[in-house]
């Protein structure tokens, strides 16, 4: 039987999956260019995202040392590696797939994100992780009324929104600042980053009369091109708050893509 609570399109991408990326990926450290390459691949590790692997012999500058660690990583065994470059080491931040994982991936070296200062498709930046092929983000203006409420307490009642349907999540409905009822929310000084939206200039958090409830709501003021529909607008998480869409109440989805709800 189909779970009622889950209202949007599965992510298809079968852990293990490797696709060539048809895009230039430059990483930098320190303003140094690790690697530069036309011939990186996509490898699904999980089901949500893709990483890059990069052709070992397409690192610019830097040494990897064998740390003598194998793991598995979803595609397959890698052994991790520690990156020096110039003066800075970074501990543990490639894997080189071993025996094992898919040819495509022999030669290639997989980094973690956070060991790179900054990544780059073609010559524009990218955040968090690299941009799944197969995943949409469309944000279309809609006249469907949106009602939030938490605890009995309305905090926004909109007469139209803009809704947000990123592949794999929930749809999201983003509102215009002058239906939220602004006294009843507190800012956080949260900061998140999406690859396909772009970094949150807020977050708000409401503490009802039996409950704090906190980061339930957050803004992008200057979204990715790809986002600009939601610019300046406001949307809660539908996993956290009672969402009345055109009057009707929406189920609240049961099975978050991760341990604290995507946006």
């Amino acid at each position: 039987m189909a779970d009622e609570s889950v209202q949007h399109p599965s992510l298809i991408v079968p852990i293990g999956h490797v696709e060539p990326v048809p895009r230039r990926i430059r990483g930098l450290i320190g303003g140094r260019v690790v690697f530069d390459t036309r011939r990186a691949l996509y490898v699904w590790e999980r089901p949500a995202y893709p990483q890059f692997s990069i052709p070992v012999e397409d690192m610019v500058e830097g040494v990897l040392t064998d740390d003598h660690h194998t793991e598995p990583l979803g595609a397959g065994p890698a052994r991790r590696h520690s990156l020096h470059i110039g003066p800075e080491v970074r501990q543990g931040a490639a894997w080189l797939w071993d025996d094992g994982a898919p040819e495509p991936l022999r030669g290639t070296v997989r980094f973690e994100w956070e060991a790179l200062d900054s990544w780059f498709e073609e010559d524009e930046p990218v955040f968090v992780h690299p941009r799944s092929p197969y995943s949409r983000v469309d944000a279309l203006r809609s006249s469907s009324s949106v009602r939030v409420e938490l605890d009995g307490t309305v905090l926004a009642d909109a007469p139209h929104c803009v809704k947000l349907f990123e592949t794999g999540l929930p749809t999201r409905y983003y509102l215009d600042r002058t239906h939220i009822d602004w006294p009843r929310l507190r800012p956080t000084d949260t900061v998140t980053s999406c690859p396909y939206k772009g970094t949150t200039s807020g977050y708000w958090s409401f503490d009802s009369d039996v409950a704090t409830h906190e980061d339930i709501a957050w803004a992008y003021d200057f979204p990715t091109a790809h986002a600009n529909r939601i610019a300046g607008l406001v949307a809660f998480y539908n996993e956290q708050v009672d969402l009345y869409i055109d009057g009707t109440l929406l189920p609240r989805p049961t099975h978050p893509t991760s341990a604290a709800p995507a946006k």
